[in-house]
């Protein structure tokens, strides 16, 4: 039987939260980064791309993060969070680089697509990793306060796309993403401690499982695996389609770049807020009823957006859609790393998020069909706002994995209740 793992000390939980914190934020600002640069994107004659090839690069790199979440679940117990970790965002710096000196979309969107699986492998692991290192009544807190750097690299993409995009190029924002890596990896490889799951284990695996799926399938946990990946889908499905387009359908709605961007910044503050603050209330109240308000909440600013209201109602409005639709699958990634057991913890959250990156792929392609279809704007607010809604059905869904005897033939086999 797996024991819990001893609980860190404080001054290794701040170095684990801040350097975590930072691996978040390259996911964040490529998430965002993507978006920003797609209307200078399609204004550059010389790259070669249009709505529709915009909408398949947005799509590959959700591919990569499939196969990248699906290496993270299925190696995590072999090679321990820290080596996963560190390798991902190697990977994720090279393919920034080579997004920035690309001479057509063509390589670009190979390049992006190595992006992809470099921050499949990160979120996962990180989420997980944090996870391992926190204290039970921290975790969701833990897990949101690492997340906001997610929300801040997010966040730093259209503010820095206001500033360059109107008198310089769109490549500076990939080359700025490339460079915190440099600083980032060396501390991280200097200063991170590998996760006491992974060292209880000794990098053990259950024989005749190589992807890790058969704890997840067991009976007793079953339906709430299946009921996190379609989670999962629906939230990456938002925060994907949602990222890639907004900047295009504010302008399509008849504001100015600037305008947009600027709009698209107040909804990554409103990510932030909600990780942050959700994470706090969720140690306090339980995290299922949290989860099902953020998305709600997320679904229902959309709807009021499609009456295209005043213009200080629209931040406050893509505030509260940051808040619940971005900071929803968030939150769903704690609920998850939280309600299993240390031993399924990793590739819970792997597996999740590899399904989910199939809600990622179809994001930016429903986005710019959309776009593309010449149906009103306000049928992108519509499109979005039901995954928003049918994930908070599935929120409130989620069973309790039931305990079952200790099979010692499967060191991996669920023996708690969460």
């Amino acid at each position: 039987m797996t024991r819990p793992p001893a609980p860190p000390t404080r001054a290794t939980e701040r170095v684990v939260l801040t350097l975590s914190a930072g691996f978040a934020a390259l996911e964040g600002y490529d998430l965002a980064c993507y978006g920003v640069t797609v209307p200078s994107l399609l204004q550059d004659t010389a790259i070669g791309a249009d709505k529709g090839s915009a909408g398949t690069v947005g799509s590959l790199v959700a591919i990569g993060m499939l196969v990248g979440a699906a290496i993270c679940a299925a190696t995590i117990r072999r090679a321990g969070s820290r080596r996963l970790l560190i390798g991902g965002a190697a990977l994720f710096s090279v393919g920034m680089l080579v997004c920035a000196i690309a001479p057509g979309f063509a390589l670009f969107g190979a390049a992006r697509f190595a992006v992809g699986i470099g921050l499949g492998i990160v979120l996962p692991t990180v989420t997980a990793y944090v996870a391992d290192l926190s204290a039970p009544e921290r975790r969701a807190r833990n897990v949101g306060i690492m997340m906001s750097g997610y929300a801040a690299g997010a966040l730093l993409a259209p503010l820095l796309g206001a500033a360059l995009l109107t008198g310089g190029s769109w490549r500076w924002i990939y080359v700025i993403g490339a460079a915190p890596a440099l600083l980032l990896l060396p501390l991280a490889v200097r200063m991170l401690p590998e996760s006491p799951v992974h060292e209880e284990s000794g990098g053990a695996s259950a024989r005749g499982d190589l992807l890790g799926l058969r704890p997840l399938l067991a009976r007793g946990v079953r339906g709430a695996t299946l009921l996190f990946w379609a989670m999962s889908f629906c939230g990456l499905l938002l925060v994907f389609g949602i990222s890639t387009w907004l900047p295009t359908i504010m302008q399509t709605a008849g504001y100015s770049l600037g305008s947009s961007l600027l709009q698209t910044a107040a909804m990554w503050v409103g990510a932030g807020v909600g990780m942050v603050l959700g994470g706090r209330i969720a140690d306090r109240v339980g995290i299922k009823p949290v989860v099902a308000v953020a998305f709600l909440a997320g679904a229902a600013s959309l709807l009021v957006m499609s009456a295209r209201p005043a213009l200080g109602f629209l931040f406050l409005l893509m505030f509260v859609s940051g808040l619940g639709l971005i900071g929803s699958q968030v939150l769903t990634n704690a609920y998850i790393v939280g309600h299993h057991p240390p031993e399924l913890r990793g590739r819970a959250i792997g597996w999740a998020l590899s399904i989910g990156r199939l809600g990622a792929i179809a994001g930016p392609l429903l986005g710019a069909a959309i776009l593309s279809s010449g149906l009103g704007v306000e049928w992108n607010f519509y499109l979005f706002a039901i995954p928003g809604i049918l994930g908070a059905l599935l929120a409130a869904a989620v069973p309790a994995i039931r305990a079952r005897a200790a099979d010692t033939s499967d060191p991996d086999a669920p023996r708690v209740s969460a």
